[in-house]
């Protein structure tokens, strides 16, 4: 059974949430866990606790339905980083111009499954 975990709005560009995202994707949660707290990236720790959400979510919903979920096989089926809005704020510049900066936006999602 599928149990889903999301994060919007995580003030990161996506290609750079992506790398972290590869690493996990398809592991055990358990090992991917540990992969989060050992690599040294800015993406892993909303990930990392996107990752304990979601396990948090399978653990509820194994207590609210009964649903026979065994949280020792859950694994990261899917781990799919999508971008968000951009933000954009302005920055001075010389001889009264102005320069545009883009501050990037994504939307994390994360689906654990039973092996």
């Amino acid at each position: 059974m599928e149990v889903r975990a999301r994060l919007r709005y995580l003030r990161m560009a996506p290609r750079k949430a992506r790398l972290v995202a590869d690493l996990v994707r398809g592991r055990d949660c358990g090992e991917a866990l540990s992969l989060l707290r050992s690599s040294g990236r800015r993406a892993t720790d909303p990930i990392e606790k996107l990752m304990r959400s979601a396990l948090a979510n399978a653990q509820e919903q194994n207590e609210r339905n009964h649903a026979g979920i065994d949280l020792d096989n859950l694994y990261v089926k899917e781990i799919k980083i999508d971008g968000g809005p951009n933000n954009w704020r302005i920055r001075p510049r010389a001889m009264g111009r102005a320069a545009w900066i883009n501050k990037a936006t994504s939307h994390v999602t994360v689906v654990l499954d039973e092996r």
